[in-house]
C-alpha cells in the first residue's frame, strides 16, 4: 500500500508539473517560440513519465485486486 501512495503521490506532483509546462509553452508561443518549443518538449517527456506510472500503477492495482 505504501508503494501505492507513493506512486499516486508522484504520479500528482509530475500532473502539476505538466500542467505548469504546458501553459509556459502556451504563453511563450507569441513572444518567443524557441522557449515555447523548450516547455512543449519538457512537458511531453513528463507525459511519457505519467503514462509509465498509470500503466504500472494499473498493474498494482490488478495484482492488489487477486
Amino acid at each position: 500500500m505504501k508503494r501505492v501512495r507513493h506512486i499516486k503521490e508522484h504520479q500528482n506532483q509530475l500532473l502539476s508539473r505538466y500542467k505548469n509546462l504546458i501553459e509556459q509553452a502556451y504563453n511563450f508561443r507569441q513572444t518567443d517560440s524557441a522557449l515555447s518549443d523548450i516547455s512543449e518538449f519538457k512537458a511531453i517527456k513528463l507525459l511519457h513519465k505519467l503514462n509509465k506510472l498509470n500503466y504500472l500503477n494499473r498493474d498494482l492495482k490488478g495484482l492488489q485486486q487477486n
